[in-house]
């Protein structure tokens, strides 16, 4: 009796939610990028039978240096990039020392699951609810710590005045927010590794230094190119915070610096009458979605294990080599 009908039925929800949600999403993005307003300007054509096919019209607008939004595609994607690269470093920096030093048996510091909670924390509130409170804090005439730091400046954050400012707070929003998941990611691939190596470390004489960089960042390699992969994905498709305190107006982002390529993409799908691209909007998504995959397949590529992948080079040919000779083998009499 086969019971494998039963573990498909069990699957079955995974999948038909993943094709409804996320694969037939994906495929008609792919369509529409080749597909235009279809109306002409001043007229939104909602239903995709009214859209034009126009090939790679959407492209060339975005790629081409003639094309209308090609630099603002440009600037956005430097604008993520920079905030990315900003908000990334200093995360991984932290949240991999207080992984070791939560995880140093030789730190004896009381309360250590409390301030394992406390870090975490951030991560689990919502991304619009963060941006508001810093929108509160920094943003407009009445913002608090605005109005304090420059009573007489009422956009020093987060105005368009400035290119640094309101990059640095989104770079500082995004740390706060997500060491504390990091952190915990990181935790557990230390405390995967086998204690017997620490214990032999310790025994020959090797500091925490030294215990570090021999040992626990070496073995660290797996989960630090998921953490690396995870967090070029979610920065390149950064959206929430950026929008949110932009202070955006009819699905436009006021302050050009930090405006991302989501937002890029969102402005372009959202905007007025007069200037609702579709076909600009998707051919933007599917642009990010190329750089995401080759940025991946490269990450994979530079971090794959070369010993490995010679190894098993060497056990094929040495299967295709038993495979010949007793092909070319036969009976002796």
């Amino acid at each position: 009796m086969s019971y494998a009908k039963y573990g498909y039925i069990f699957i079955l929800p995974f999948f038909v939610i993943y094709f409804i949600f996320m694969l037939y999403p994906l495929v008609d993005t792919f369509i529409v990028s080749f597909k235009g307003n279809g109306l002409g300007p001043g007229v939104i054509a909602r239903h995709e039978s009214q859209r034009d096919w126009v090939g790679l019209a959407s492209y060339k607008n975005i790629l081409y240096k003639s094309g209308a939004n090609h630099e603002q595609f440009l600037d956005s994607l430097k604008n993520t990039v920079i905030i990315w690269v900003g908000n990334f470093l200093p995360q991984i920096s932290l949240s991999l020392l207080l992984a070791v030093w939560f995880t140093d048996m030789r730190v004896k510091m009381p309360g250590k699951g409390f301030f394992k909670v406390v870090m975490y924390l951030p991560n689990i509130i919502t991304a619009a609810s963060v941006a508001a409170l810093f929108y509160t804090l920094f943003g407009g005439e009445y913002g608090v710590l605005n109005t304090i730091i420059d009573p007489k400046n009422a956009s020093l954050w987060l105005g368009p005045a400035d290119v640094w400012r309101a990059r640095i707070l989104v770079m500082f929003i995004q740390i706060w927010m997500w060491f504390g998941n990091t952190m915990i990611m990181l935790m557990s691939g230390i405390q995967g590794i086998n204690e017997s190596l620490f214990e032999a470390a310790e025994i020959d004489g090797a500091n925490s230094s030294q215990t570090f960089w021999r040992i626990t960042f070496p073995l660290l390699k797996t989960i630090m190119v998921y953490t690396l992969l995870t967090s070029m994905i979610g920065g390149l498709q950064m959206f929430d915070i950026p929008f949110m305190l932009s202070g955006n107006n009819n699905g436009h982002v006021n302050n050009e610096y930090i405006k991302t390529v989501a937002c890029f993409i969102y402005e372009k799908f959202k905007g007025t009458e007069n200037d609702m691209m579709y076909g600009v909007a998707g051919a933007a998504s599917v642009i990010l979605f190329f750089i995401t995959s080759i940025l991946g397949a490269l990450v994979f590529y530079v971090q794959r294990d070369k010993d490995a992948i010679e190894k098993n080079r060497k056990r094929k040919e040495a299967m295709k080599e038993a495979k010949r000779r007793a092909k070319g083998g036969g009976f002796s009499i």
